[in-house]
C-alpha cells in the first residue's frame, strides 16, 4: 500500500497540473467534469469509457461526461499548449529529441471521424480504424506525448457531408502524416520547446518534403528510410543507401548501444558514410546503418546535422525513436488513450488531450520520484 504522505504528495501534484489548465475552461461544470475525467483515466478501471468514468465520478449516467468532450466551454488545443509547457518545465533539456509516429485505434462502423479500412501499425495489418499522428518529447528526465493530429483520409476530406456529420470543421483539409508532423514540430518550435534533434521511422524519413522542410529550418534529424532510397554519392551521381553501406569495409562497423530497452541495452552494429552534397546552413548529411547482431538484418537512416557530429550522437537519436512507442504503450495501458467511445472530430481531440494530460501526470510524478530514489507511482485511484 502506498503511504498516506506519498498519496497526498501525488494528489498535490495532480492539483498543480489541474491549476495549469484550469483557465482554459470558461465554466465551472465542464472544468469539474474534465478533471473528473482525468481522475477516471488514472483510476484502475478495467475499461475507461463514458460509463465507467461517470460511475467513478459518482454520476448516474455518462451524458454529462460525454457532452463535456465537445463542449464549447473549453478548447482542447489550448489545453494541449498548457500541457506541453508543463512537460517542458519538468522534462525540458537542450539535448531533447522530438519524435513523430502514428498509431491506430481500431473502430467499428463508418461514422467515427477519419475511420476507414487502412493499415494500422498497431495491428500490423489493414483494419477498420482511425489513425492519429503524434509528437513526443524525449529527454534524460523522461518522455511523453506533447501533440496530436487526427489523420483524415481523402475519402473523408472529399466528402463534406460526411465531415459535417462528424463535426469536422469546414476549414480542415487533407494532410499527409508527414505534413501533420511538420505542423506539430512548427508548434513546438514556436512554443520554445528545447530540443536538438528530430527523429521518426521510414514513413516520415522517406518523405522528401519533410526532409527539405527540416533542413531549411536547420532542424537536425535522424530518420529511418528504405534500402533503395537514393542519395548523392558523388559530384554527379546518386546511389541507393544499401549500395553505399555495402562499400564500407567490415572493420568499420562498431558495436554500440542505442539506449536501454525493456530487456537491457539495445546493442547493434553500426556503420556510416557521408552524403556528398551541399546542405543548407553549412550542415552535413550522413547515411548510418544498423545491423542486428543476431539476424544480420540491416536498417538504414538519413541524417542531417552539424559538422563534427559523431556516429554515437546519431545512434543515440535513432534510439530515442522508441520513446514514442513507449509513450503509446503507457498511455494506452495506463490511461486509456485508445479506450474512447466518441465519433465526433472535436470529441476525439478532447479525449486524446485529456488522456495525454493523465499520462503527463504519471511521467512527471515518476521523474520527480526518480530524483528522490523512491519507487515509481502506481496509477491513482
Amino acid at each position: 500500500m502506498l503511504g498516506g504522505e506519498v498519496l497526498a504528495e501525488w494528489q498535490s501534484g495532480l492539483d498543480d497540473l489541474f491549476a495549469v489548465i484550469a483557465g482554459r475552461f470558461s465554466r465551472v461544470e465542464p472544468r469539474r467534469l474534465a478533471f473528473a475525467y482525468v481522475r477516471g483515466l488514472l483510476a484502475p478501471l478495467e475499461r475507461r469509457n463514458g460509463w465507467t468514468i461517470a460511475e467513478h465520478a459518482g454520476r448516474r449516467s455518462p451524458n454529462a461526461v460525454q457532452e463535456m468532450l465537445y463542449s464549447p466551454c473549453w478548447d482542447p488545443h489550448a489545453v494541449r499548449d498548457d500541457l506541453r509547457g508543463y512537460l517542458v518545465e519538468h522534462l525540458g533539456d537542450a539535448e531533447g529529441v522530438l519524435v513523430a509516429a502514428d498509431t491506430g485505434f481500431i473502430k467499428k462502423g463508418t461514422r467515427s471521424a477519419g475511420v476507414q479500412r487502412q493499415y494500422s501499425g498497431t495491428a500490423g495489418k489493414v483494419e477498420n480504424c482511425q489513425i492519429g499522428t503524434f509528437l513526443a518529447y524525449a529527454s534524460p528526465k523522461g518522455r511523453a506525448l506533447i501533440d496530436r493530429e487526427l489523420y483524415l483520409p481523402k475519402s473523408w476530406t472529399t466528402d463534406r457531408e460526411r465531415c459535417t456529420a462528424a463535426a469536422v470543421p469546414a476549414e480542415v483539409e487533407f494532410a499527409t502524416k508527414p505534413q501533420q508532423a511538420r505542423m506539430m514540430i512548427a508548434r513546438a518550435v514556436a512554443a520554445g520547446v528545447p530540443f536538438a534533434w528530430f527523429t521518426a521511422d521510414e514513413a516520415f524519413g522517406q518523405n522528401p518534403g519533410l526532409r527539405d522542410w527540416l533542413e531549411q529550418r536547420d532542424i537536425a534529424y535522424v530518420m529511418a528510410t528504405r534500402n533503395d532510397d537514393e542519395v548523392p554519392a558523388g559530384l554527379h551521381t546518386v546511389s541507393p543507401v544499401k549500395a553505399m553501406i555495402n562499400t564500407i569495409r567490415a572493420g568499420a562497423w562498431r558495436r554500440v548501444s542505442c539506449g536501454d530497452g525493456a530487456h537491457g541495452p539495445r546493442v547493434y552494429d553500426w556503420a556510416w558514410t557521408p552524403v556528398r552534397t551541399t546542405f543548407a546552413h553549412g550542415r552535413r548529411g550522413w547515411v548510418p546503418a544498423r545491423r542486428s547482431i543476431s539476424t544480420g538484418e540491416i536498417a538504414y537512416y538519413r541524417c542531417f546535422g552539424r559538422r563534427g557530429t559523431r556516429l554515437r550522437d546519431l545512434v543515440r537519436v535513432a534510439g530515442a525513436r522508441w520513446a514514442i512507442e513507449e509513450s503509446f504503450q503507457t498511455a494506452k495501458n495506463e490511461v486509456g488513450l485508445d479506450q474512447y467511445q466518441v465519433r465526433r472530430y472535436d470529441a476525439w481531440y478532447a479525449h486524446i488531450t485529456l488522456a495525454m494530460t493523465a499520462a503527463a501526470f504519471l511521467v512527471v510524478a515518476r521523474a520527480t520520484e526518480a530524483t528522490k530514489g523512491v519507487p515509481e507511482p502506481a496509477t491513482a485511484s
